[in-house]
């Protein structure tokens, strides 16, 4: 899948959600999802963070990148077991510390980081 918008309709459908449903269960307004399915806007980090923690079958690296190491298959819906991205996040919020930031490098040798 090419971008955000393709893999937050796959979740949609997946999990048999309307986007009203789904900005609900995750706790935001419904406009916002409706203005990233449309292309309007880019989902911000907290949308992300919001939705890989709403949604534990679907991992981070998969929201963001579309790809996963930890191949989580996506038919296979008893698949719920974390990864590693997903405790480290789960640790830093149980220990009561905000995320200042999160990089990401890419094989290019480019980097993108991504502040609070």
């Amino acid at each position: 899948m090419k971008n955000f918008t393709d893999r937050l309709k796959k979740i949609l459908e997946k999990e048999d959600l309307t986007a009203s449903k789904f900005a609900e269960k995750i706790g935001i307004q419904r406009s916002s999802v409706s203005h990233i399915i449309s292309g309007r806007n880019k989902p911000s980090l907290d949308f992300v963070i919001k939705v890989n923690n709403t949604f534990t079958s679907f991992t981070l690296e998969w929201l963001i990148n579309g790809t996963d190491s930890n191949k989580v298959n996506l038919m296979n819906e008893t698949n719920t077991t974390p990864t590693v991205s997903r405790l480290v996040l789960n640790k830093s919020i149980k220990e009561n510390k905000n995320i200042k930031e999160i990089g990401f490098f890419y094989t290019d040798g480019t980097f993108k980081i991504f502040k609070n």
